[in-house]
């Protein structure tokens, strides 16, 4: 099988090459560019591949030893095979499909692979990163970005880890929008397999799973971080909506910047542990303060669609006026609002039940409530 496709650079890179480069998984763009320096092309490259050349592209000795095994190991008709049956596409850096806004990337991944609507990395896209450990507040950050970012015709991105990423899935989904979830490893299976089913939704309603890892990558060390660069080399800006000292999702911020991308971020109290990677993003100035999705959109230049503003929703009594003036979009606890209106409990939760099934109020989690 020897299909060939046009490059981006004039070049072509035949199919089995690429699979077998890719299958390989050690190939960045640096050593990407050696080769081709040396060989004019990765078929010859491939050819002569041997311990010396591995060398010579700084890999240590056990990866050297572990891409040489892989090669020996290599069965091409039955990883096609699998491809095919996962309905995954293949995609190199040569071939004119490849996502635009990654070749603006100084470390490009140089193979992708891709199960579902490629066509949306063409489309605007808006990356929401966070904690795995999401607060009530959190939840109710991402719940009020992401259906506004889909309303402005933006596809979400994010990395369908626990918590946010999740939660930016889930969301975007809910409003009827497309959202790309980019993987720290191959598309053989899900980490985590709670969001196998959430994986699959995502697929069928038009959003994509992206990785630039061979099908059989599990997760580890260094896979994400270098999944965080593909999340802020797709989006146009990327929203840290929550996220502690030390969180993966400063790293993705980190590298936008890098990239040249808009940077915002969301505030929490003063004192509060899960937003002390935003406040050091803001204070540092490495990211906008952000209030509402308008800030993001405007900063962004989206045009905002007529007809986004929402009517205040007016009490139909005494005690649902009580309520609707405690609650704001800061979650509380049914304890915290009896406190605030004198209601007895049972009196506001049977007053938070009616508001919810009109629309007014929601529980965002663990107990909390907001307004919507």
């Amino acid at each position: 099988m020897g299909l060939q496709v046009r490059s981006h650079f004039g070049l072509y890179m035949n199919h089995i090459t690429a699979l077998t480069w890719s299958w390989l998984n050690v190939l960045t763009k640096k050593r990407y560019d050696a080769l081709m320096e040396v060989y004019g092309d990765l078929d010859d490259a491939l050819a002569h591949i041997d311990a010396q050349i591995l060398k010579g592209l700084n890999c240590r000795d056990d990866t050297i030893q572990t891409t040489l095994d892989r090669l020996k190991t290599f069965d091409l008709k039955s990883y096609e095979q699998d491809l095919n049956r996962r309905n995954i596409t293949f995609i190199n850096i040569e071939e004119s499909s490849y996502p635009l806004r990654l070749l603006e990337l100084p470390d490009p991944p140089v193979f992708l692979y891709a199960k579902g609507s490629i066509e949306i990395l063409n489309q605007p896209c808006v990356a929401i990163v966070g904690t795995r450990n999401m607060s009530s507040y959190g939840k109710r950050v991402v719940s009020d970005l992401a259906p506004k970012f889909v309303h402005a015709g933006l596809v979400t991105v994010s990395g369908l880890a626990i918590g946010i990423d999740s939660q930016v899935a889930r969301e975007t989904l809910e409003a009827a929008g497309k959202t790309v979830a980019v993987l720290g490893h191959g598309l053989s299976c899900m980490h985590p397999k709670c969001n196998a089913q959430l994986a699959d939704e995502i697929v069928a309603n038009g959003g994509l799973l992206l990785s630039e890892f061979p099908l059989d990558m599990a997760p580890g060390k260094y896979t994400f971080p270098a999944r965080n660069r593909i999340i802020a080399g797709l989006s146009m800006g990327t929203v840290v909506a929550e996220a502690g000292e030390g969180s993966g999702a400063l790293i993705t911020a980190e590298l936008a910047l890098e990239y040249g991308r808009d940077v915002f971020a969301v505030s929490g109290q003063m004192f509060d542990p899960h937003f002390a990677g935003c406040h050091q993003l803001i204070s540092r100035g490495h990211a906008k303060l952000i209030v509402a999705a308008s800030d993001v959109l405007q900063e962004l230049g989206i045009v905002i669609p007529s007809g986004s503003t929402k009517k205040q929703y007016e009490p139909q009594n005494e005690h649902e006026e009580l309520l609707y003036a405690a609650l704001t979009t800061m979650p509380k606890s049914v304890t915290e609002v009896v406190e605030h209106t004198d209601l007895d409990v049972a009196t506001t939760n049977a007053v938070l039940t009616v508001l919810e099934l009109r629309g007014v109020v929601r529980n965002s989690g663990g107990g909390m409530w907001v307004r919507c």
